[in-house]
């Protein structure tokens, strides 16, 4: 991994195993460095990791209806409408099926 100047946007590329392996390290760096990584299964880019106000933001600039459905979730959220992840990967793993 390469490092980070003060003056630019950090992009990173790794591995899924190794991402794997680091996660909560990758995730620190996503939230607190707002660095970016790109994973690579056998060399070929499949996703990239950014923060997820960097995220809602691009969602609104190619789908402006979106920007509603972020709205409701932060509300949700402030409710405490919300549910741990483990339930929620459960029912991904359900629908997989």
């Amino acid at each position: 991994m390469s490092k980070k100047s003060k003056d630019t946007t950090m992009v990173h590329r790794i591995p899924i195993t190794k991402a794997r392996i680091n996660l909560g390290q990758v995730v620190r760096r996503v939230h607190v460095n707002k660095e970016y990584f790109v994973l690579e299964k056998d060399g070929i880019p499949v996703l990239g990791i950014m923060g997820a106000d960097e995220l809602e933001d691009y969602l609104e600039l190619r789908n402006p209806a979106i920007k509603r459905q972020i709205r409701e979730s932060g509300k949700q959220y402030r409710r405490g409408q919300v549910r741990e992840a483990d339930s929620f990967l459960a029912e991904l793993k359900r629908a997989k099926r």
